[in-house]
């Protein structure tokens, strides 16, 4: 098929130094630009990778007429009106995660939707070992999955860090608690009907430090994860059912060069001592992800993720942040 040329909107970390790395190992995919606020950092990223053209305004590089589609990790407060600017350009638009601050910011992306491709750029859900995960959990290895575990955490106490600020969407839940609620409803295979939150707020900051949940799937299936944005950094994703569990090592951030892992374990001894490993050859899941879109572009294939799959994982979100504040289980709305 023909390739899908690029623009990357900012110079962000992660669009550097997984996004970008991974669009460009792709025959599908064409990076041609990227844009800055400053033409000088965008020219200085555009030599480091190789990309033709570098523009110094956001708004320029979305007039340029051959790129086709562009990749979106400004500040959460900007994934919204950038990704509307880029489909009035004709762009089709990945966004990084999470798609918007609140649902019904979200929603303001339904009718740019309906004349290009918009979808939020989680990339775990296109690597292998989720896949597989899935697959034994649908095949029964462990049972009737009864409840999930997620964990995920780091360090960042910096001041001038955007997640740690609260008015452009800083704090743990919508950075990476969001990652927890896909998991829970990329395993069930179903959607929450209630949440609870328990929220540490940094007195200094102002955003979420550390957010606990339940959110309940219905038929007794319920999900607890913690997050932390000033923890040790760890993650992981665990499953658990009537005849086992399944376990995700490294569920979120996957390296590109090593070799991901789970564990399938009937529960027949302590300690994890009766799991078996079992292996997924090497793959990039930011070049994945970015492949899937470039499929979906051409008509190849359809989208796997489309804006309704965003709006309801921010729906879900909402109802974490309204938890916060009832101190009392909130309904999915």
């Amino acid at each position: 098929m023909e390739p899908v040329r690029w623009g990357i909107l900012s110079t962000a970390k992660i669009g550097r130094t997984r996004v970008v790395p991974g669009l460009m190992k792709s025959p599908l995919c064409q990076v041609v630009a990227v844009a800055s606020r400053s033409e000088t950092v965008a020219r200085a990223m555009a030599d480091d990778f190789g990309i033709p053209r570098a523009y110094g305004t956001y708004k320029a590089l979305l007039a340029d007429p051959e790129i086709d589609a562009v990749y979106n990790p400004l500040p959460n407060h900007l994934h919204v009106p950038m990704t509307l600017a880029a489909a009035k350009a004709g762009k089709h638009v990945l966004c990084e995660k999470p798609i918007a601050i609140t649902a019904a910011e979200a929603e303001q992306l339904t009718e740019a939707a309906s004349r290009v491709l918009v979808a939020e750029a989680f990339m775990v859900r296109h690597h292998p070992q989720w896949q597989r995960a899935r697959q034994f959990i649908q095949a029964g290895e462990i049972g009737e999955p009864r409840f999930m575990q997620v964990a995920f955490s780091y360090f960042n106490a910096d001041p001038s860090n955007i997640r740690n600020k609260p008015d452009i969407g800083g704090g743990g839940l919508l950075d990476i608690g969001c990652y927890a609620v896909v998991a829970g409803r990329y395993f069930f295979e179903a959607e929450p009907v209630r949440a609870i939150a328990l929220v540490d707020r940094d007195i200094a900051f102002g955003v979420d430090r550390t957010a606990s949940a339940i959110l309940d799937f219905g038929g007794g299936r319920q999900l607890t994860f913690t997050v932390s944005t000033q923890a040790a950094p760890h993650q992981r994703v665990q499953v658990i059912g009537t005849k086992g569990r399944i376990e995700i090592a490294v569920p979120f951030t996957a390296p590109a060069d090593k070799q991901a892992r789970i564990f399938v374990d009937d529960g027949s001894a302590h300690g994890g001592a009766s799991a078996r490993i079992v292996e997924l050859p090497l793959v990039d899941q930011y070049q994945l992800q970015g492949e899937a879109f470039c499929r979906a572009i051409r008509g190849v294939d359809p989208l796997p993720y489309g804006l309704e799959d965003a709006i309801q994982n921010m729906r879900i979100l909402d109802a974490l942040q309204r938890s916060e504040a009832s101190a009392a289980w909130e309904g999915i709305r």
